[in-house]
């Protein structure tokens, strides 16, 4: 197999420079100086709350726990062990007074909806907490999770900025063991804590390490999903995967908008290049 892990090696002195400088100035550059950041206990949004404290300084950075009833006690308490390694401002907000009513008024609502519920409800609490503190919200998703379109629109994949994007998941823990996230956190099971017994990969169907290794070469060395299967990986895999990303296509971008003049946001009119930024 042409894939493997020394593929999706990382620099992890590099990156942490590279993302920390990120936070600092994509934040900076708008007048603000503080973060927002959703803490669940996982390792995403831990690596984000350590570079985003190490850019900002902990007394810059609000760490938001939202529990629902039915969440893990083990995502609280690595919640809190993220916390005081970083030593940033904490607010604890229980969304189950939020979303039940919701799930009332729908009795035959099953667990995927009442996930996305319970993801942009959360990001309801996270962007009212950014106006309170005067804070962006950055980011915790990675390029595994956008690539697959496993995120909830309007959910978990809001952000004003996101530091992990472009890093696949098995990087992810690459930067967060070298970041000294504790290694508990780094070492469990993905789960977006949404029901119990949820996992990621239970989810998707295949690991973390399977979709990270194939992704990279259809995405990064733009292999064909034929020279994948020659590389080794399983055509059944190949397919779901590439039929993943193809469906998902409209999680990773802004609304398409109907072009009419020369200077249309989002196709010519991208960055503010000329404008002194």
């Amino acid at each position: 197999m042409a894939s493997g892990p020394d593929l999706l090696e990382i620099n992890t002195s590099l990156a942490r420079k590279v993302l920390v400088s990120f936070v600092r100035e994509e934040i900076t550059r708008t007048g603000l100086r503080r973060a927002v950041v959703g803490v669940s206990g996982g390792i995403d949004s831990a690596l984000s709350c350590y570079l985003a404290a190490e850019a900002l300084g902990p007394e810059n950075v609000l760490a938001v726990c939202m529990p629902y009833k039915h969440s893990s006690p083990d995502s609280l308490h690595h919640a809190a062990l993220v916390i005081q390694a970083t030593g940033v401002q904490t607010l604890t907000v229980d969304i189950t007074p939020m979303v039940e009513p919701v799930f009332e008024q729908f009795p035959k609502m099953n667990s995927r909806r009442k996930g996305n519920v319970m993801a942009r409800e959360r990001m309801i609490v996270l962007y009212d907490q950014s106006a309170e503190f005067g804070g962006l919200v950055v980011g915790t998703g990675n390029k595994t999770e956008i690539m697959l379109g496993y995120t909830t629109l309007y959910g978990d994949s809001a952000c004003a900025i996101n530091p992990l994007g472009d890093l696949y998941k098995t990087q992810v823990r690459q930067l967060a063991r070298a970041i000294g996230v504790p290694e508990e956190i780094v070492s469990k099971p993905p789960t977006a804590d949404l029901w119990a017994g949820q996992t990621d990969e239970g989810e998707l169907g295949f690991t973390y390490t399977e979709a990270d290794q194939l992704l990279y070469l259809l995405v990064d060395e733009r292999y064909s999903p034929e020279e994948c299967v020659q590389a080794g990986f399983k055509k059944a895999l190949v397919e779901r995967v590439v039929e993943t990303v193809r469906r998902n296509q409209f999680k990773r971008v802004l609304p398409p908008i109907a072009k009419l003049s020369h200077r249309t946001v989002g196709y010519d009119f991208l960055y503010l290049r000329d404008w002194g930024t």
